[in-house]
């Protein structure tokens, strides 16, 4: 194994706030896919987290990384800077990594690992992203960051994707995560009405009625399959599934939507989608 280490600085706008790190990651990720290299640009947490070098209140900083070819197979590795938590960069079957954010414990005044709750990775089917063509496909990417539209259609439509928790505060509980899920869950069904949606909570409110664990380093995947099926798992052991894009889409909405956690990781995801939609056919 061969490895390079090495500074340079990478422009960080003011606003809004960018991580073409992260990106040329991703899309490093996707070349070794093709060519049977694992190609891996972590940057370091130290120099983001601890703001080493950095002026209080400046919002650009040099940013250190590593660029590390191993000779092995495809998925690769992405690293989360503010945790340390490690992404692969395709799960569930070709699933490819859009984005990486961190939902923190509340509001912090400085945003240190400690006060993180969970990070979370989120993936997409590249297959069926790319039946978005037909509508998308005469847009640049520039044109397609931040389209309201898009966004509507990803969480909308058929599309596999999968939601990776990965647990960093070992005080977390599978009920904190269940409240969160179940009021935002309540809320959608709320907006349309029916006579089964009482139902449908009372089936999603009982995934999670066992003692399921979660624990720091733990995994937790939300996701969504074909025909709108919702499937929850915790360390790759599935605790339970329900059919409703209703169940879906207000779960994804808090990773892809308007209601993200984590806003500079959605810009992430939308400009990973953009890319997907100008990539060639094969």
């Amino acid at each position: 194994m061969g490895s390079l280490r090495f500074p340079f600085s990478l422009p960080q706008p003011p606003k809004p706030p960018q991580r073409p790190a992260l990106r040329q990651a991703m899309a490093a990720a996707a070349v070794g896919a093709g060519v049977g290299l694992a190609i891996s640009i972590a940057l370091e947490p130290g120099a983001c987290a601890s703001g080493r070098g950095r002026k209080a209140g400046s919002e650009a900083s040099p940013v250190w990384a590593t660029l590390t070819l191993v000779e092995t197979l495809p998925p690769t590795v992405i690293v989360e800077p503010r945790s340390g938590t490690k992404f692969p960069s395709v799960v569930d079957d070709g699933r490819r990594l859009l984005g990486i954010g961190v939902r923190y414990w509340k509001r912090p005044t400085s945003k240190r690992k400690n006060n993180i709750t969970y990070t979370y990775g989120v993936y997409a089917d590249e297959s069926d992203v790319k039946r978005l063509r037909k509508k998308y496909g005469a847009f640049s990417v520039s044109e397609l960051k931040g389209n309201k539209e898009l966004i509507d259609d990803v969480l909308d439509q058929d599309l596999r994707m999968t939601i990776r928790l990965q647990i960093v505060n070992r005080t977390l509980s599978i009920r904190n995560l269940h409240e969160t899920f179940a009021k935002v869950v309540e809320n959608e069904l709320q907006k349309h009405g029916g006579s089964n949606n009482k139902e449908l909570l009372q089936r999603f409110n009982s995934i999670f009625m066992d003692d399921h664990k979660v624990i720091g380093n733990s995994i937790f995947d939300i996701s969504r399959e074909r025909g709108y099926i919702l499937r929850i798992r915790i360390n790759g052991k599935e605790i339970g599934k329900i059919e409703s894009n209703l169940i879906c889409k207000p779960l994804l909405d808090l990773y892809v939507g308007k209601n993200a956690y984590d806003k500079q990781a959605l810009q992430d995801i939308q400009y990973t989608l953009a890319s997907i939609l100008q990539e060639r056919s094969d």
